[in-house]
């Protein structure tokens, strides 16, 4: 049986539009003006361990990850930032705190950008002159990174806490001094824990400054929890048109981070999207287990790289127009399943098939969306 997919459907209008900010290079990233928002992470392996190091950066690049950080907090890792720069898929990142030194052999190591915390690296305003010289020579990029956890004693002594207006005051002093020198290859974050006060802090930053953001939670806890708060900050600031770059943090392996950041934008429409299962939550009109329905085609089409959706759906209320309005699904009920295709019913299979079913047309569907030279748009599946 033929399928028309058509013609790729453009997304949907943006909530808002972006921010306009400057453009800075993060190796092969572009990163604001405009550029798309990118999805970051951060190892957890020891950095001086190279293969360790270089294998969770492989994964986390085959997860959808564009830029990654690695610690730098020891000499044995500041050796290692040469060769882990080399060999890494994506632009790396060197993370410095404490000792400014690191700074300069992280950008002698042919890092794509390092991020330096002002608040805790031992006299940094001293050393701002001779790293700006060294990141400018090197085509370098400076994240400017600014903690709830790791504030200016000063500030803290100013506002009596990590306010908004303290994070903000912090960033753009350091980013003043490198002014001072004429660097402005800068991208901010004022993280923390708090999702409110991170979103207040980072809409007065954006309306005091034009550099581009990193949008992050700090500390933001377990999976479940880390989620959620990260989804709720970076879908009030990204639908405002603010941030260029985010990282979800996660008390978790950062793979998750990178899912969960992927999916934070392909829902806001500002990543092409890929697979989506669209699936009802049941009910007591089900009679199907739509639970293990979900679950089962999910996992049989993990790592589907085609902008499909699938809906799979368990009642008659909702299933037939959700399944019609996917690329494929399946409405349920009564011990079987119609599946649809593009709107379309192509054959009734009982419940014990619904699953391969869907698996089946699911790859047909690609292999022909492939061909055709389909990469992105809106097509999907729907389970009820």
């Amino acid at each position: 049986m033929s399928v028309d997919l058509g013609m790729p459907r453009p997304p949907e209008r943006l909530l808002a539009e972006r921010r306009k900010t400057r453009r800075i290079n993060v190796g092969s990233v572009p990163v604001g003006d405009g550029a798309p928002v990118s999805v970051q992470s951060m190892t957890t392996t020891v950095t001086a361990d190279v293969g360790a190091t270089l294998q969770q950066i492989a994964e986390l690049t085959a997860s959808g990850c564009q830029i990654v950080r690695v610690a730098c907090p020891s000499q044995d890792d500041a050796e290692a930032l040469a060769q882990i720069a080399r060999k890494s898929q994506i632009p790396v990142i060197a993370d410095i705190h404490f000792q400014p030194k690191y700074v300069f052999a992280a950008i002698d190591a042919g890092c794509a950008a390092v991020r330096v915390n002002p608040g805790n690296i031992r006299q940094f305003d001293d050393k701002v002159k001779e790293i700006a010289r060294a990141a400018s020579a090197a085509g370098v990029p400076i994240r400017i990174g600014v903690n709830a956890g790791s504030l200016d004693k000063r500030l803290l002594a100013k506002y009596g806490r990590a306010t908004p207006e303290a994070l903000v005051e912090s960033a753009l002093w350091e980013c003043s001094l490198f002014e001072e020198h004429g660097f402005r290859d800068i991208k901010i974050s004022v993280k923390h824990n708090d999702p409110v006060v991170m979103v207040n802090a980072y809409r007065l930053l954006a309306s005091r400054c034009d550099y581009p953001l990193h949008l992050g939670v700090t500390e933001a806890g377990p999976a479940f929890q880390g989620t959620i708060k990260s989804a709720v900050a970076f879908g009030a600031l990204l639908s405002e048109g603010i941030g260029d770059t985010i990282r979800v943090s996660l008390s978790a392996p950062p793979v998750e981070e990178v899912k969960v950041g992927a999916q934070i934008l392909e829902s806001l429409g500002l990543r092409e999207r890929r697979l989506e299962i669209v699936s009802c939550p049941s009910c007591g009109r089900a009679q199907v287990d739509v639970y293990r329905l979900a679950d089962e085609v999910t996992a049989g089409l993990d790592g589907m790289e085609v902008p499909l959706r699938v809906a799979v759906m368990g009642c008659v209320v909702n299933g037939p127009g959700e399944a019609r309005e996917a690329d494929l699904g399946v409405a349920s009920g009564n011990g079987k399943g119609q599946i649809f295709v593009r709107g379309e019913v192509i054959k009734t299979v009982p419940e014990s098939k619904i699953v391969e079913t869907l698996i089946e047309e699911a790859l047909k569907i690609a292999e022909q969306m492939e061909r055709e030279g389909v990469a992105s748009g809106e097509p999907s599946v729907s389970v009820s």
